[in-house]
């Protein structure tokens, strides 16, 4: 009877394991677990930062797909080979999905996914190299650039005669409305036509049909409250706006006395700076270092002034500030553009701005001691015009005088006075006093 029990669990276990299987099987074949990451704004650090954070945890969490919602007029030609690198570096396959547009860095991003995809009315190329000053880089820079368009191209079975033509202007491509000296953008239809993109979604139901993903498990990856500040902070556009307010800040600060609002302004961002390109991974330690001892050095000058504290602390944050950029020469151009408006503000702010009025008031020290209300230099000694006394030392033209029991120091009108000759006050003005000899 027990063996027969025994047999009967056995079977009932085998057939619902049997039956259990292809169900668990079927389930995981029609869900997908994707992550979708938005691309958008300027390529910059802090994009690098998010996006290196958003496909470690695709990677933790297992995800069969990333697609890289791409949005961006492009950005930093560094900081796009390092997202490139990121794309291209994980085994989880990757989809770029235009949603409005893939513009010069953001092109080159799009084309190191593994499939690409157009929302309709969305655009890509237009990839030419600028420099921060808006001029066309150098031959070297653009022939590097060019190299590395059509090698993303190529590592994806793509043409790369329109990669290279989306960042080399010599390239004739009048068809695609590209003529010899413009450079190639390339439409959703013209995109699908030489074979750089797989088709047009117009949402992310389309894209992932198009896909044949039947019942995808999305996770949406967003920027932290840390990120969006290390993005903002570290734009080629932000930097040197608020370095101009730091040094602004701290120069007022120098100006006034104690430690007040402008110092605060100028101390909050620093660290602002500093803590943005620490979360996009430009600064080290080594800049909070010298920010420190920049500090410490500018707080003591404050407080004990001395000269040399103060250009200990300006060197310290110098380059500490050099160091934690990007592009030091970059760096040093925003520091420049920070000292200039500095100057000319604090300039205006000293020789043009009624100091009377509004805020202002609080950083310019308004008393002054004046004789009205009492108050005098040192002791103004009038009633001692027209005594006499005697010459105690020779006055050559200055001395020592006796009058009525009282020493004096004493100053001839310029000549010769011999000792215990009688003198006479003439003239007193503040702690001088005039003698003239009697003569007899």
């Amino acid at each position: 009877m027990k063996r027969r029990l025994y047999v009967l669990i056995i079977l009932t276990l085998s057939f619902l394991w049997l039956n259990q299987a292809p169900i668990d099987a079927d389930q995981h074949e029609d869900s997908a677990s994707i992550y979708v990451i938005p691309v958008e704004d300027d390529v910059e650090q802090g994009l690098v930062a998010f996006l290196e954070r958003s496909i470690r945890e695709a990677e933790e969490s297992f995800a069969d797909l990333i697609v890289f919602e791409i949005d961006s007029p492009g950005g930093r030609v560094d900081s796009a080979n390092d997202i490139a690198n990121l794309i291209t570096g994980t085994d989880i396959p990757t989809v770029a999905y235009v949603i409005n547009q893939a513009a010069s860095a953001g092109s080159y991003i799009a084309l190191n996914a593994d499939e690409i995809y157009f929302k309709p009315n969305a655009r890509m190329g237009a990839a030419g190299v600028i420099t921060s000053d808006g001029n066309a880089a150098d031959k070297k820079a653009q022939s590097d650039w060019i190299k590395a368009m059509r090698a993303s191209a190529e590592s994806n079975g793509r043409d790369p005669l329109y990669a290279e033509a989306m960042a080399n202007e010599n390239i004739d491509l009048p068809d695609y409305g590209a003529p010899e000296g413009e450079f190639l953008t390339l439409s959703p239809e013209e995109a699908v036509e030489v074979g750089y993109a797989e088709g047009i979604a117009e949402n992310r139901r389309d894209l992932f049909e198009l896909l044949e993903i039947n019942n995808p498990q999305i996770t949406e990856s967003e920027l932290t409250i840390s990120e969006q500040i290390a993005r903002f902070i570290t734009n080629p556009v932000v930097i040197p706006i608020l370095l101009s307010i730091a040094s602004i800040g701290l120069i007022v600060e120098l100006y006034s006395p104690g430690f007040g609002i402008p110092g605060i302004l100028g101390l909050v961002s620093l660290i602002l700076f500093f803590y943005g390109h620490l979360v996009a991974g430009l600064a080290g330690y080594e800049s909070v270092i010298l920010l420190l001892v920049g500090l410490i050095c500018i707080i003591l000058e404050i407080f004990v002034p001395s000269g040399i504290l103060g250009i200990i602390g300006g060197g310290a944050i110098l380059g500490a500030l050099l160091v934690s950029g990007a592009d030091m020469g970059h760096m040093a151009f925003s520091i420049g553009i920070a000292l200039l408006v500095s100057i000319v503000l604090v300039i205006v702010l000293f020789k043009k701005l009624d100091f009377n009025k509004g805020i202002l008031r609080h950083i310019v020290l308004q008393d002054s001691t004046k004789s009205e209300l009492g108050y005098v230099s040192n002791e103004n000694r009038m009633d001692l015009i027209g005594l006499k006394g005697r010459a105690l030392t020779y006055l050559r033209p200055s001395g020592t005088a006796v009058f009525d029991g009282e020493r004096l120091d004493v100053v001839s009108e310029g000549s010769f006075i011999a000792s215990e000759a009688e003198v006479e006050i003439v003239k007193v003005e503040g702690s001088r006093i005039v003698v003239r000899e009697v003569q007899k």
